[in-house]
Parts: structure tokens; sequence; C-alpha cells
């Protein structure tokens, strides 16, 4: 049967060995000749899911001598048997479509290209994209130990063996047993969707294991002090054009003390990263989670570890994954929270997050409204007396030109090592700036007694509290505090870009303080925060801290 009647779905086998061109057209032919099947429904916990009719090997394990079948039954070393599936899927069809398909034993390699129609669409009407993936004979249970890879909509064939595997896969044996090619149709076209699935397998010994390389999770670092990171970073390992050396060096050039991997979807570069970290570099390992309903990091996992994305915010998972992360001792940062991009926005809420991206690359429109949200949940933490949420930025670099590096979070940790620098993350005790050459210190004084960025200042309500900012690489830049009444005070910097700014409250007056710093407006004003206007209200941003909560005495 077939869910809601959205698939339809055939397989034509190729005979072993035949080249890719000859098999190909002769697919099609014998695909013309075949009635479509329709798909086997089926489902998994979480997002909804559909299960095509199984492909079949079978036969090639059992065919007999006049094949050409060595002893035992199996094929000989380098023979190939290749499936060609083709199918139909229309609008509406469920979020990820699996195909079965049979490993007979005696396989060395699996290879898998798919295709997919690309018909126009009139504008503001979402075209045909569609991602793939592939887990193993232990199967697709949600969060399961089955996974073997994914690549997005970025590759169009992978490669698996037990030596090597194409990047965003994972190297292993081709163990026999049901594997289920993944189909990931995020957009379908009003006219449907036409795809061909083409799989080959190529028997023989399973080859030397694949090494790891994993990094270590320190570096030699400074002691306590403040260290600069990006934690949003791509690579080939899934839809970055940047080899992990190109990500490492980029780190490197722009002053960078650690960085976070977070390839969609997929563990596989974690393997690799170990040639890249040094003494002068810490590489800590982690994971975009894309889900249909927004994006989050999963950031310091431990190496080799992978985050199930396959649920929407109403399959109610995300707090089972949340939970697999804090175990682990890492964090769960929602990113992006406005991007414009289908599926990308943030609907998961933010009970379960450690931290929150509020400034992803370059300054726009989505950062000063993701500011915003999370200003809100400042305010709201103070009124309930709950856990506040700590503000982080990075770079989500692909490719040229995206810049590593822009921006970063500047944290206080006890050292350079995995677990310090995911403690000062989550206790808030950082900054964002936009490149190294941006620095600044940030204090609370009063009642003798002085609170940094993500501290507490406990004073008597009316004593007075000296909020002081020294900044430096922000030429002609602009200086706001802002409470949870909003701008407080606002301040020039001199066109070297350096200067301190003090000003005085209360605890019954401020809540919190927080800074920002911004560079001038396009026509070289310095903006205005306290009026109205239909431009942005200040230039884009430099620095942004993580607040200074100023308490009463006998308050909490």
């Amino acid at each position: 049967m077939c869910l809601d009647g959205h698939c339809e779905h055939n397989v034509d086998p190729l005979v072993p060995g035949t080249a890719d061109g000859a098999g190909a057209a002769d697919a099609d032919a014998s695909a013309a000749r075949l009635g479509r099947r329709r798909v086997l429904a089926a489902g998994i916990a979480g997002a909804a899911a559909i299960t095509l009719a199984p492909v079949s090997f079978a036969q090639a394990a059992d065919a007999d001598a006049a094949a050409g079948t060595s002893a035992g039954g199996t094929p000989p070393a380098g023979s190939q048997e290749t499936r060609v599936v083709t199918g139909f899927l229309e609008t509406g069809v469920a979020d990820f479509v699996y195909l079965p398909v049979e490993i007979p034993r005696g396989v060395q390699r699996i290879d898998v290209s798919y295709a997919y129609d690309k018909p126009t669409v009139p504008s503001g009407v979402p075209a045909n994209s569609c991602d793939i993936g592939i887990f193993d004979e232990r199967g697709i249970e949600l969060g399961g130990r089955g996974f073997r890879g994914w690549s997005g909509g970025f590759r169009t064939e992978f490669t698996i063996s037990n030596s090597d595997a194409t990047p965003g896969y994972l190297p292993g044996p081709v163990g026999r047993g049901t594997w289920n090619i993944v189909l990931g149709p995020y957009q379908v076209a009003p006219q449907g969707l036409n795809y061909k699935v083409r799989i080959t397998l190529t028997y023989g010994a399973p080859g030397p294991a694949f090494k790891t390389n994993f990094p270590p999770q320190r570096a030699k670092g400074r002691g306590r002090d403040w260290y600069r990171g990006d934690c949003h970073l791509h690579t080939v390992y899934s839809d970055g054009k940047h080899l992990p050396v190109d990500v490492s060096d980029g780190a490197r050039a722009a002053g960078l003390d650690f960085i976070v991997s977070t390839d969609h979807n997929t563990s596989s570069s974690h393997a690799v990263w170990g040639e890249y970290a040094g003494p002068d570099l810490l590489i800590m390992t982690g994971e975009e989670v894309t889900t249909r309903n927004g994006h989050w990091l999963a950031l310091g996992l431990p190496a080799g570890d992978w985050i199930d994305w396959r649920y929407r915010s109403r399959d109610d998972a995300f707090a089972r994954f949340s939970r697999q992360v804090h175990r682990a001792g890492g964090l769960v940062v929602p990113a992006h929270m406005y991007c414009a991009y289908i599926a990308s926005q943030w609907k998961f809420g933010f009970d379960d997050a450690d931290a929150t991206e509020v400034w992803t690359g370059p300054w726009t429109y989505d950062d000063e409204h993701a500011v915003s949200t999370w200003d809100q949940k400042l305010g709201e933490a103070v009124r309930t007396g709950t856990r506040w949420l700590p503000a982080m930025g990075n770079s989500d670099a692909h490719s040229d030109p995206n810049v590593i590096g822009l921006p970063h979070n500047v944290v206080h940790a006890d050292d350079l090592a995995t677990d310090s620098v995911l403690a000062g993350i989550r206790a808030g005790h950082s900054w964002i700036a936009e490149s190294s050459a941006v620095k600044l210190t940030f204090t609370a004084s009063g009642n003798g007694k002085q609170a940094g960025i993500g501290e507490k200042l406990s004073v008597p309500a009316d004593a007075p509290v000296d909020v002081r900012l020294d900044v430096e690489g922000v030429p002609g830049g602009t200086v706001r505090f802002v409470t949870d009444e909003g701008q407080m005070h606002q301040e020039s910097l001199n066109a070297a870009g350096t200067g301190t700014v003090v000003w005085r409250t209360t605890a019954s007056l401020a809540a919190y303080v927080r800074a920002e710093v911004r560079h001038p407006m396009a026509d070289g004003t310095p903006g205005q925060g306290n009026t109205m206007g239909d431009a942005l209200l200040f230039g884009p941003m430099a620095a942004l801290t993580n607040p200074v909560f100023l308490v009463a005495k006998g308050r909490h």
C-alpha cells in the first residue's frame, strides 16, 4: 500500500559488472517496461516517514557456478551488481522516504548515486530539493546505532567500505542485512518529484579498517584566561567547501584558540580532526542538528557521537536528544533562530538549551531580531528567578567568502580544554567579537565589590553601581548599555576606536546590564537607540556582552 497515494516506485536489476552508461540506458528502458509498484507504508518514531518496497541483491549470493560464482556461493572478488530504482513523490510527501536494500554477504563496498528532476516553478513556490543518506543493517530506529552517513543535498553520490568512505559517511564493514537509503524531500514542486537511485555492490574481502584520528581534548593554553573560539563551522564533510585544513588554517589566521566542528547531521569529520589540532588550537567535536523546525548545535560531543535530526517540534523528541547531549557533557545551542531559509527558523523553545546563537556571520536583520528575543528571555529569567540563557555568536562559515571567526566567542575558562571552555560558555562568562582586533572588559562595581560578565553583583538596592566598559578596535563606534528597561546609556568612541565608558545605576533600577559596541551607521552617524524609524537604529554589531546581573540584597 501507499501512504496517501503519494509515492510510486519500481526497481530494475542490472547484470553484474555492467558499465554505468550502458547500464543506465538499459535501466531506463526496463523501467519503462515495468509497471510502477506502490510503496509499503511505514514509519519511525519521529517525523513522518514512508518505506518503499525492498531492493534485493540476494540472487547474486545464490548464483550458481555457471554464472561465475566462487566457492561458498559468493560472487568473485571485484565483481559488481547494480540495481536502479525510479519513482515519483507528490507534494506533501512525508519528511523521509526509506528505500530498504537487502545486502548479501561478501560485499566489500556499496556505491550509491541519485538524481531527481527540477521542473520550473513560479516565483515564490518551492522547487524540488531532496537530501540523501543511509542507515546500515542495525536499523533506522530514531537515535539508533544504524546511522552510516548523510550528505543532504550537497552530493549526488557516495561510497562506503571498511577502509574509507565519502565525506559525510562512516567507513566500516558493509554487513549483511537490510540497509536503508534515506531520501529527504524537504521541498517538492507542485509537479511532483521524479527520482532515480542507483545502487552498486562490489564483492570481495572487506579490506583494512579505517584508522580514526580524533582531536585531543586539551591544548597548551594559558591557564585561567579569556579564549577566543568559533563554535559553528562546516567542511566538505557536510555542505561546506572548506577542507578541514582550510578551517584550521583559517582559525589560526583569525587569532582563535579553539573551534567546534559542526557539520550537518553527521559525525564523520570527527575522525580526521586530530591531524589539524595542536598546542595552539583546541578542536572540539560537535554537530549541527538540522531538523525540519530549526537547527541546533550539539557542542562538545564525544568524538564519534551522532545526534539524530529526524523529527519536528510536534514530535516531542527534542528533549530526548538534548538529554543525550547533556549526558555526554555537551551543550545544546539553537542556531540562527530567525534564518529565512526553509526549515531553519527555531520552533523548539529554549527550556532544554544551554545558550542561544544570537549573531551568525555578518550582521543582518535576523541577528537584530535574535538579540531582541534573547533580551526578552533575560527579562523573563529575572522575573521568574529561573536560569538565564547566555548568548553566543559564530560564523557558520561554509566556504569563501564566509569569514571564519566572524563573529566568535571570547570565553573565560580555567584552561584551553573542552570541559573548561564548555563550562565557561554554559555559565555565560563570555562575550562576542567580530574579530580578534576587538578587545573589551566589562564590569560592574558597587559597595566594595565587583562582578564581571555572566556574574552577579549583590548590593543594597540603592547603593550606587558603576558599570564600566573598556574597549578598543572599533573606530568611531557606539557603545550602548542595555538593561531590563532598554537602552540606558550611549556614548561614541574616538576615531581610533578606543575608550572607557562609565555609567552609574542601582540594583533597584537595573536587574541586569549588558553592553553592545556598534559600528557607525552607513552615513557615518552613531545611530540612536531611543528613537523610532524605518531603518536600523544602529550600524553593524562589533561586540556584544552577556549581562552582569545586579541583585538587591535580600532578593534572589
